[in-house]
């Protein structure tokens, strides 16, 4: 192997220097034309030699590495093989640039095979279901499943016994040039032997295998020198031919050749057939470009070809044009739109480089989480931390003796939900829910404080009368997703929004009173409200209710956020040494005093630049789904200006903010959608694209979706590595309910946040748990677990 392809590199070597390229770095198409499998334009893995070929150690591999391989020892030349093309492709393309409609390839020379454009909705193999691709049929092997047995003749088969390949290649060795001439040798050979030629007398010549070659039949065939050609040739093998010999070799050569015609002629009709059905055309107009020896030379083969052609398929309209210079002009032509396309590629490779992570980064990150951790629990740094750690005065976790009826509420997003929640304890323990949703407009989010929490009493009015419920004063727990100092569990001051939410004079104001005052100002009834609750905690509580291993809360959703039941010796800015309370970190702000910046990308700050709270929520806005979709658009925006999308122009669609949700990323990154789908909710957003920029978006999608689980990764494993070292274990054995419609729907986020945890905490075994309504359940669990612990404190 390594022999044949130094050779090639030595041969381009000297065409360089004769050329005097040497000094240039030059992009190189090869035409290789032999069968391979291409799953790329650089890439050919050869399947089988042809035409005498039988170089060891090729077959099964990448031809291309091969060449590069040899090519990297010639040190004064620079070339970069960029496409890989078989000469009937680059005879199609040469013609196809001096005529449009030439649409299929043909080579009748040494060896045969034709090309041909196919519509991609039809070829199975390759994904994709816009536009066509030139599909080579290596048809040469037509027949070595056996359907042209009853074609082929003993010559055939004596032939292909003697050959190189037996029981391969069997049509090309019925049509090349490569094989003509023996076929018409064996003929004469059994003739002789049968006393129908040279008077029964066989020479030594007419014995040899090869001693007939094509440029014989070829000659022998010619228009008027034909006979006294035969005479000639025929001599020279050492026979001594009569008129009547010569008359009827030449009829052999002809029947041969004939057939040849006529067989490709058939094989060729199947191809037009096929476009003209594909096309839905009743009349067919196209071009074949041609290439090949046989073809070329043979004085009568083209006209018999054209004709048998046209006989067969008399609906095709075809103009046969000779290519010049065939394949190495077509690959030259390929290797240039490649050339054109990795230019494109190392354009897009550029834009979404900054996403791709190394893990030495990624434990950066995680080394800064934790030094803002410990930051946030500090009483004389806690000011100035972006990790808030604010204490939660959730002191336990569920023990399964509570019970009874509680009222939640949940405010986290767009969406408002009260619930009514049925703990039983005991043997046949459990919980039933029953809920109500209702919508928060954008005016009311928006708005002052005051009609934000009429509003949500109103929620409440409406639901307890839906549930018959109003006269009833039940404990209640409010999960309220927003960043909360806590002075007790029942008192929660608001540090800021976030999530779009921007009501006035709440900012620093008690949220629970708030809530009081609004059910005091609507008088109809009255709650016992017990606790404030961040949805991050509800999530814990709900999955420390079926898993008492359960001590880390994870929200990866709207928004992004961890607790966990931290040591209260280590809670500097809370009383007391005994126990545990539940930390809600509000890592959502780590990276607000630039400690990220060498991660964060002009895409993340173009979306932080638009957000509503510009410079805050750093972290939260590279991790969460409310920002996923708008880093996507940005960046989207950014390669359509390079011209590297929707052909350059940016439509009214695209530059709406928040048109792209991130649910639409979660199902453009699905496996099991083809690129026609991916095109379709592309258009829905009013995206108008070809499957080359479906391919790109879902490029993009994952490239910002995959950094996101990283990072939620590499901040969780800060987490799991204090808890570790809290209770001083060489080894951690701990379970993260989690709850966020980006790690429950989207197809991989989950999958890379647990392997980014593995990675860089290896000494802790994780499990995640999938919460069940952590903001509903977990509110009315939290508020139990606070009244047993409150009745407790009492006795």
């Amino acid at each position: 192997m390594a022999r044949l392809f130094s050779y090639v590199a030595d041969c381009l070597s000297d065409f360089m220097e004769s050329r005097n390229l040497k000094h240039e770095k030059l992009p190189l198409g090869f035409t290789f034309s032999f069968p391979c499998k291409q799953t790329k334009l650089e890439e050919g893995i050869l399947l089988s030699w042809t035409k005498h070929f039988k170089a060891r150690g090729v077959q099964g591999t990448d031809v291309v590495s091969s060449l590069r391989n040899a090519l990297q020892k010639h040190k004064d030349i620079d070339v970069d093989v960029l496409a890989m093309v078989n000469d009937t492709v680059g005879t199609m393309m040469t013609c196809g640039y001096d005529d449009p409609r030439c649409e299929i390839g043909l080579i009748i020379g040494t060896g045969t095979n034709a090309c041909y454009m196919e519509e991609m909705r039809h070829i199975d193999l390759v994904e994709g279901d816009e536009g066509r691709m030139c599909i080579n049929t290596e048809w040469g092997a037509f027949g070595d499943d056996g359907a042209l047995d009853d074609l082929r003749t003993e010559f055939d088969r004596e032939l292909d016994l003697g050959s190189l390949n037996p029981g391969k290649q069997l049509f090309e060795k019925m049509i090349s040039s490569l094989y003509l001439g023996e076929l018409v040798r064996l003929i004469l050979l059994k003739m002789t032997k049968e006393g129908l030629l040279f008077n029964g007398k066989v020479s030594a010549a007419l014995l040899t295998k090869g001693k007939i070659e094509m440029k014989h039949v070829s000659a022998m065939e010619k228009y008027k020198e034909g006979l006294s050609n035969t005479k000639e040739i025929l001599t020279e093998l050492n026979l001594f031919p009569s008129e009547d010999d010569c008359i009827a070799v030449q009829h052999v050569c002809t029947i041969v050749s004939f057939r040849s015609a006529n067989l490709c002629a058939a094989a060729l009709a199947a191809i037009l057939t096929r476009l003209r059905e594909n096309k839905k055309l009743l009349r067919l107009r196209t071009t074949v470009g041609i290439d090949g020896g046989l073809y070329k030379t043979h004085p009568q083969y083209p006209k018999r070809l054209h004709k048998v052609v046209r006989r067969l398929v008399p609906n095709c309209d075809v103009r046969f044009l000779l290519s010049q210079s065939g394949s190495a002009k077509g690959a030259a032509m390929v290797t240039a739109v490649a050339h054109r396309l990795a230019a494109q590629r190392k354009k897009i490779d550029a834009v979404l480089a900054p996403f791709v992570l190394t893990l030495e980064t990624l434990r950066d990150v995680k080394n800064k989480m934790r030094t803002e951790l410990e930051y946030g629990l500090k009483r004389e740094t806690q000011d100035r931390a972006t990790v808030k750690m604010l204490p939660t005065y959730v002191c336990g976790t569920p023990d399964g003796t509570e019970k009874g009826k509680y009222l939640a509420l949940d405010l986290g997003g767009t969406n408002f939900r009260v619930l009514l929640v049925k703990i039983r304890s005991g043997r046949r323990r459990s919980v039933r829910m029953y809920n109500k949703i209702f919508a928060i407009p954008l005016e009311i989010m928006q708005g002052t404080g005051e009609e934000l929490f009429d509003h949500i009493v109103q929620c409440i009015a409406d639901f307890l009368e839906y549930m018959g419920i109003k006269g009833a004063r039940l404990p209640l727990g409010f999960t309220f997703s927003f960043p909360c100092r806590q002075a007790s569990i029942d008192k929660g001051t608001l540090v800021g929004w976030t999530k779009g939410f921007k009501a006035t004079d709440c900012e620093g104001e008690d949220v629970v009173d708030m809530l009081r005052e609004a059910i005091r100002r609507r008088n109809e009834f009255d709650l016992d409200i017990v606790a404030v609750v961040n949805d991050t905690v509800g999530t814990m509580m709900t999955c420390g209710y079926e898993d008492p291993n359960c001590e880390i809360g994870l929200i990866a959703g709207t928004g992004s956020n961890v607790c966990y039941m931290e040591d209260m010796k280590n809670i500097e800015i809370v009383d007391g040494n005994e126990g545990k309370m539940c930390i809600n970190t509000e890592w959502g702000g780590f990276g607000d005093n630039g400690c990220i910046d060498n991660i964060r990308t002009k895409y993340d700050k173009e979306v932080d630049e638009g957000s509503l709270n510009a410079g805050k929520q750093r972290y939260e806005k590279m991790t969460s789904g409310m920002y996923l979709g708008e880093i996507v658009r940005q960046i989207l925006i950014d390669l359509t200006k390079q011209g590297l999308l929707f052909r350059g122009q940016i439509s009214e669609s695209l530059r709406k903010r928040g048109i792209f949700e991130t649910k639409f990323l979660s199902q453009i990154e699905s496996d099991r959608l083809a690129l026609l789908q991916v095109r379709r909710i592309l258009q829905q957003l009013g995206l108008d694209s070809t499957c080359d920029d479906s391919i790109i978006v879902k490029e993009v999608c994952g490239a910002v979706s995959r950094r996101a689980a990283q990072l939620c990764g590499a901040g969780l494993a800060a987490i799991v590595e204090k808890k570790r070292e809290n209770r001083g274990a060489e080894h951690l054995q701990i379970t993260v309910g989690v709850d966020g419609t980006l790690y429950k729907l989207h197809p991989h986020f989950s999958r890379v946040l647990q392997e980014t945890v593995k990675e860089l905490a290896p000494r802790c075994d994780v499990t995640f748990m999938l919460s069940e309504d952590g903001s509903g359940k977990g509110a009315a669990l939290i508020t139990a677990v606070a009244k047993r612990l409150h009745n407790i404190g009492q006795k």
